[in-house]
C-alpha cells in the first residue's frame, strides 16, 4: 500500500461544504475557516494547505497535521501533448497504485475533459483498449472530481478553466451511477465549478438500469449510447454487454430518457473496416432511428494494436454518413482531437502498463 502515512489523515477532497465545515469544526477550527479551505480548493485550484494565504500559521499547521488533499497525492506517470496543443492527456497514478487516464481538449467554446469512471473495465468490447487489463474497482466522486481540478489547476494561471465534462473514458459510468452522479452534481454547484448539467454527457454501453435511474433523477445531462451495430450478431460479437441488454431495448430506454428530459441522445457508432460500414448497415441504423430524438456520431475506428481493427477510408465513412443524412438522421464525423498521442480512450494506460511489463 503505497502513501502509507497520508493515509492515516482524513482527504477532505470531494467533501461537501456542510461535511468541511462539521469536520473542522470538530478540530478546533473557527467556523469561517470552511468556507476559506472549500474556497481555495474549487475555485481556486489550490491543493497546497501552506499556499492559502488568508489562514494562520497555526491553522495550516493543524491542517496538514490532520488532512489531505487528494490532488496534491498523485503521481503524473506520463503526459503527452498533441502538436496542435489542444489535447493533453495524462496518465494518473492514484495513491493506492492504481492508474486512470484523463483528457483535456481545447476548443472554440472553451475546455472540456474526459474522465474515467473505473479502473480498467469489464465490458469486453472488442474494439476498446481500455477492458483489457481487466477490471480492477470503481474510482470514488474524489477521484473522478480529481481529473478535472487536475486541469483546472493548470488551466486557471491563463484565466481558463474545464466548462464541459463526458464521462466517455476507461469504464461503464452506470456500474458507478452513485459516484458519477455524485461528481456531476458536486460540479453542478454554484460553490464549485457552477458547470451546468447541459454541459455533461454520460456514455454508456447500454446498462438500462442505468439509464432509468438517469431518468429518475430528471437533470438535463447528455446521454450517448455506445450502439455500433444494428445488427444482432455483429453488435454482440463487438459488445457482449448485447446479450444482456439487447440493443433494441436499449433504445428504448435512451428514447424515454429523451422523452423525460427533453435532451436528444447521441448515439456513437465506431465504424471498423469490413465489420459494420455497408450502405445496409447504414440504412439499418437509419430505421432503428427514425423518428427519435436522437444523434448519430460516426467515429472512424481508431487503431488498438491488440485488436486488429482498421478503419474504412474516407470514401466509405462519406458514403454511410450521407446515407443517414437522406434518411434525415442527423449525424456528423467525430472531429479527432490528439490522433498524434494515441488519444482514444484507454490507449494511454494500457501501452504504459505493456511497456511497465516488458522490462
Amino acid at each position: 500500500m503505497k502513501d502509507r502515512k497520508n493515509m492515516e489523515k482524513k482527504d477532505i477532497f470531494g467533501l461537501s461544504i456542510e461535511a468541511l465545515h462539521d469536520l473542522l469544526v470538530a478540530y478546533g477550527f473557527k467556523k469561517f475557516r470552511a468556507k476559506q479551505v472549500f474556497e481555495w480548493i474549487y475555485k481556486k485550484s489550490v491543493f497546497e494547505f501552506s499556499k492559502m494565504k488568508n489562514i494562520s500559521k497555526d491553522d495550516i499547521q493543524l491542517l496538514e497535521e490532520n488532512f489531505t488533499i487528494l490532488p496534491a497525492r498523485i503521481k503524473i506517470l506520463r503526459e503527452q501533448i498533441s502538436s496542435d496543443n489542444l489535447t493533453r492527456k495524462v496518465l494518473i497514478e492514484l495513491p493506492d497504485g492504481n492508474s486512470i487516464e484523463t483528457v483535456c481538449m481545447s476548443h472554440d467554446y472553451g475546455y472540456s475533459v474526459c474522465v474515467s469512471s473505473q479502473v480498467g473495465c469489464n465490458m469486453g468490447c472488442a474494439f476498446c483498449a481500455s477492458g483489457l487489463t481487466g477490471f480492477v474497482r470503481n474510482l470514488t466522486q474524489a477521484e473522478i472530481l480529481l481529473q478535472i481540478y487536475y486541469f483546472n489547476q493548470l488551466l486557471l494561471p491563463a484565466n481558463g478553466f474545464v466548462s464541459r465534462v463526458v464521462v466517455m473514458g476507461a469504464g461503464e459510468p452506470m456500474l458507478n451511477f452513485d459516484a458519477v452522479l455524485g461528481a456531476l452534481e458536486f460540479l453542478h454547484m454554484e460553490t464549485t465549478s457552477n458547470m451546468s448539467y447541459r454541459n455533461m454527457t454520460i456514455s454508456t454501453c447500454g446498462i438500462i438500469p442505468g439509464i432509468e435511474k438517469l431518468i429518475d433523477k430528471k437533470l438535463p445531462i447528455n446521454l450517448a449510447i455506445s450502439l455500433h451495430s444494428v445488427k444482432d450478431d455483429v453488435r454482440s460479437e463487438l459488445m457482449p454487454i448485447n446479450k444482456n441488454y439487447h440493443f433494441l431495448e436499449v433504445i428504448k430506454a435512451a428514447d424515454g430518457y429523451a422523452k423525460a428530459t427533453g435532451r436528444q441522445v447521441t448515439y456513437e457508432y465506431i465504424l471498423i473496416a469490413n465489420k459494420n460500414d455497408t450502405v445496409l448497415d447504414a440504412e439499418l441504423l437509419s430505421n432503428a432511428l427514425r423518428f427519435k430524438n436522437a444523434s448519430v456520431n460516426l467515429i472512424p475506428a481508431n487503431p488498438v494494436e491488440e485488436k486488429g481493427f482498421k478503419r474504412p477510408s474516407p470514401n466509405t465513412v462519406e458514403r454511410f454518413l450521407q446515407v443517414l443524412k437522406k434518411n434525415k438522421i442527423n449525424a456528423t464525423v467525430r472531429r479527432e482531437m490528439g490522433k498524434d498521442i494515441d488519444a482514444a480512450c484507454g490507449q494511454l494506460r494500457s501501452k504504459f502498463i505493456s511497456k511497465t511489463l516488458d522490462v
